[in-house]
């Protein structure tokens, strides 16, 4: 299939743009604009997804994330086969929005270009549908068995550190297990790159996401680096459940037992 895909230097000027805008624009103003209802991610939330569809409009997704939807190790790209529907939806819708700044990312979500991977031209379709059906094909795909984790596992002090700090301030909202919350969206956190996540906390405990819930700002302000990787792995470790795994795991593993 052909795409229509901007080229390396349209990519940069973009993305240099977008972060001009984020340098000015620091967090979002009021935190009630946080996850308020309306425009193109409530509206996604509402369509009927088409499977066939989302598979056309991942392949431009693939580049980055994967044709397994898992990312990369290096954290990199995060895995976003398996989670959460609502959470993708809002996440690309922010990004579309310039809600939250991903200048890698932006170009290649533009309608232009999620309207070609599709094989539709500008005003076909509503560009929310293809969102709805992106978001539900990579919400489907079965997580990596062996994603990227922490140094420290279940011996090291390191690890029970970070799982006091886990369930004393990470529970409430992603779930013991880091199942996260669909309709609260807030992130499956089990099988994500401990790397990525690293990168991710650091910039909402530094106030540079722009997009970040506020009561998780508050939540992690005074967390030390220390603290941050502590906790960042022991999340890492938490177990994924065998049913929403890819088929290759090797079960013996520990983590997964």
């Amino acid at each position: 299939m052909k795409l229509k895909l901007l080229s390396k230097a349209s990519i940069l000027v973009l993305g240099l743009s977008i972060a001009s805008v984020a340098q000015s624009a620091g967090q979002v103003k009021d935190v009630k604009d946080w996850n308020k209802a309306g425009g193109e991610k409530t509206e996604a939330m509402l369509l009927k997804p088409d499977r066939k569809r989302g598979i056309k409009v991942y392949e431009i997704c693939s580049a980055c994330h994967l044709l397994e939807g898992w990312g990369k190790k290096d954290g990199t790209f995060p895995q976003i086969a398996g989670q959460h529907r609502n959470v993708l939806i809002k996440q690309l819708a922010d990004i579309r929005a310039q809600n939250r700044d991903n200048p890698t990312m932006y170009p290649f979500a533009l309608d232009e270009q999620i309207m070609a991977s599709a094989g539709f031209k500008h005003g076909d379709v509503n560009p929310a549908q293809l969102v709805a059906d992106v978001t539900a094909y990579s919400a489907s795909l079965p997580m990596n068995p062996d994603h990227g984790k922490g140094p420290w596992n279940k011996l090291f002090p390191e690890f029970a550190q970070g799982k006091k700090l886990y369930e004393a301030n990470c529970v409430e909202c992603h779930g013991k297990n880091g199942e996260g919350s669909n309709e609260k969206f807030y992130p499956k956190i089990q099988g994500q790159h401990y790397e990525y996540m690293m990168r991710q906390f650091e910039w909402i405990r530094d106030g540079k996401r722009r997009n970040a819930n506020p009561d998780m700002v508050k939540q992690i302000k005074n967390f030390s680096d220390k603290d941050m990787k502590m906790v960042i792995n022991y999340a890492s470790r938490l177990k994924v459940p065998k049913k929403d795994l890819a088929p290759s795991l090797d079960y013996q593993n520990p983590d997964y037992d």
